[in-house]
């Protein structure tokens, strides 16, 4: 019945079907079939209702539309060009950096496409760096801050693993400076190679962009320091995020008309944030179906007689969440995958934050391939590119991303480090 299950939804979904349609279609048969009521499927719709994590989502998902429609990416792209720009490669470690910080405030690679792209598209090849590169970079420069707070990715594993999500914030600051440091190695290589000049460091400049972004880099730091100084709980963090933003791009910086702008910006923001919501709700339902069938048994007594290690689980892990990262979206193989594979790994001794970093990691990688990886899609309507050169220009980097899930899967303390 299971695999049935599984072959119904791939099938629906592959016809086009919207997903929350198939993965609630097919848990209503799983159902019926089951001889089960259907009130099961509802069960945890109320520990999804009760979470105290729940109004985090729309609130932080609001700040990061704001911060799209108003002057944030430009201001951003100044801040960063005049600090690290002079390096080699600088104009490259810009994109990075911006993409970076936008991703972990907007929620969504694509939104950070579509904001920083054709901004940092020609800048990028005007610094005379090849196109091929540019489109590699850009394209999975894209979900760089999802290991960064206040992410909707983590937000939406801790909500779902149950698991802290202030012990998450803190795992995903390593690796995602990790990852970073190596994609900017990579574009001073890339730099120098190309002799792509550099201009010269200007205090002056400096201190103008500094002036300019000051309220923006107020943002990060206040966000962090309120979470771990314990003086905020994430869903006060979130709610002081979105006035502050719509303060400073309606007040302060004057980059958005309120009473013009914000029933577009609450349109978009509950059409993403309903999307999330939905999938969320039906999914769990569904994965409270297989848990009540002992899916997740079945499989690790296949693990415990087949597998032997640590070391081979995590191997095929990786293999299979690269898998799932390719055909599923980052929140809709979130609240799937992560209650099937959390017992089995805990099984062989893996914590609950290391497994969750590894977990986003992967999808990561997941949004730069095809066929379903989201970057692809969303940047060849950007830059008007055949989704497989996209993907060919991305290689490099994509490289570079496997190198480092390694890491980040064999060395737990770069996801652990906090701890005592």
């Amino acid at each position: 019945m299971t695999f049935a299950l599984i072959g119904l939804l791939i099938l629906l979904a592959l016809l086009g079907l919207p997903l929350f349609v198939a993965l609630a279609g097919g848990s209503l048969l799983a159902t019926y079939n089951a001889g089960l009521d259907p009130a099961l499927l509802a069960v945890e719709l109320n520990r999804l209702a009760s979470s105290p994590y729940l109004a985090a989502i729309p609130l932080f998902t609001l700040a990061g539309v704001v911060l799209a429609a108003g002057g944030a990416p430009q201001r951003m792209i100044q801040l960063f060009n005049a600090s690290v720009g002079w390096l080699p490669g600088g104009m490259a470690g810009v994109a990075i950096a911006s993409c970076a910080f936008f991703t972990a405030f907007s929620g969504a690679s694509g939104v950070t496409i579509l904001a920083l792209g054709g901004l940092m598209f020609p800048m990028l090849v005007h610094a005379g760096y090849r196109e091929r590169f540019t489109l590699g970079l850009l394209t999975t420069s894209g979900s760089l801050g999802l290991m960064f707070a206040p992410s909707l990715a983590i937000l939406l594993y801790g909500i779902v693993a149950g698991v802290s999500i202030d012990q998450m914030f803190l795992a995903g600051i390593f690796p995602g400076v990790l990852l970073m440091v190596m994609l900017g190695l990579y574009a001073m290589f890339i730099g120098r190679q190309a002799n792509v000049p550099r201009h010269r460091f200007s205090f002056a400049t400096l201190g103008k962009a500094v002036g300019e972004g000051f309220w923006d880099l107020l943002l990060p730091i206040g966000v962090l320091v309120g979470i771990f100084g314990g003086y905020v709980t994430i869903s006060e963090a979130s709610a002081c995020t979105a006035v502050y933003v719509i303060l400073l791009e309606g007040v302060i910086h004057r980059e958005i008309n309120l009473l013009k702008h914000m029933p577009e910006i609450l349109r978009d923001t509950a059409i993403l944030v309903g999307s999330i919501l939905i999938i969320l709700s039906v999914a769990m339902g569904l994965t409270n179906l297989l848990i009540d069938e002992q899916v997740p048994m079945k499989i690790l007594d296949w693990m415990s007689t087949n597998v032997d290690s640590q070391l081979k689980y995590l191997l095929l892990l990786n293999a299979f969440l690269l898998v799932v990262g390719c055909m599923m979206d980052i929140f809709s193989a979130i609240v799937v995958v992560v209650p099937l594979i959390l017992p089995i790994a805990e099984s062989y001794g893996i914590h609950p934050v290391h497994l969750g970093i590894i977990f986003l990691a992967n999808l990561e990688i997941g949004y730069s391939t095809p066929p379903v990886g989201i970057n692809l899609f969303i940047a060849s309507q950007r830059f008007g590119r055949p989704i497989l050169s996209l993907f060919r220009a991305a290689i490099p980097f994509l490289v570079l991303m496997i190198g480092w899930l390694v890491m980040v899967t064999y060395i737990p303390f770069i996801s652990l480090w906090w701890q005592p």
